[in-house]
């Protein structure tokens, strides 16, 4: 588990954060969600370690991460646009990441199959399609086994086939107990993805539940519309 206890981030005069408390579960999938600007980015980047927090702390499994950097092994991180070298090959790729995980076995081999990369190994990254760029960020991700994932924007760029695999893929990992984020615009892909949703608005959670509850909440039978009333509600609050 996840906990998020009073978190504030500020740039300079902009507060991102404005005290967040949230609890993101094992073996669920916790969509955090919002509109551009709400602060779900920098609530991944705390928890990935890269962004320190000006106060309040997050813990995992009951330890707080501030100044210790080992949790990190045991995440795999999906970012939205990934950046690689562009004149390496997808193995070299792959094995620079083994490296630095003192790695010498190949966890990644059942992976490549499953996104069919098999046949893109020998091949420059600034070679590849974004579909199948998408899919080495996939792969990179999961390849480790890691117990906390990250997924940001992850079907962007895959097409139906490559992208109903990594849902699978995703609800295989739950079942492991996984603890699992998405951030995702489609709100359909959330909706069939995710047990429990962090709604995020100007730094604040304005909803933070289940789905189902959700929907029950706001009278709605798809989410769009229910995360559609949320707005609605602020900008009247305003």
């Amino acid at each position: 588990m996840i906990k998020i206890s009073n978190l504030i981030k500020k740039y300079g005069k902009l507060e991102v954060l404005k005290g967040i408390d949230a609890e993101i579960s094992s073996g669920k999938v916790t969509a955090i969600v919002g509109p551009n600007g709400s602060g779900k980015t920098t609530i991944i980047k705390i928890i990935l370690g890269l962004v320190r927090a000006d106060y309040g702390f997050i813990s995992i499994d009951g330890k707080k991460i501030n100044g210790d950097y080992e949790y990190r092994n045991h995440i795999g991180y999906m970012p939205q646009i990934a950046s690689y070298q562009e004149n390496l090959t997808v193995l070299e790729v792959l094995n620079l990441i083994k490296d630095i995980r003192n790695r010498i076995d190949n966890p990644e081999d059942l992976l490549l199959k499953k996104f069919e990369l098999a046949g893109e190994l020998t091949k420059p990254v600034r070679t590849l399609s974004g579909g199948n760029k998408q899919k080495l960020s996939v792969v990179i991700s999961l390849m480790f086994n890691p117990e906390i994932l990250i997924f940001d924007e992850p079907t962007a760029g895959l097409d139906p086939v490559m992208s109903n695999r990594f849902k699978e893929v995703v609800t295989e990992e739950k079942k492991k107990g996984k603890t699992i984020i998405l951030t995702s615009h489609i709100m359909s892909e959330i909706e069939e993805l995710a047990d429990e949703i962090i709604f995020l608005l100007d730094g604040k959670i304005y909803y933070q539940g289940s789905v189902m509850n959700l929907l029950v909440e706001k009278g709605e039978v798809k989410l769009e519309k229910a995360v559609a009333k949320i707005l609605e509600e602020k900008s009247n609050w305003n």
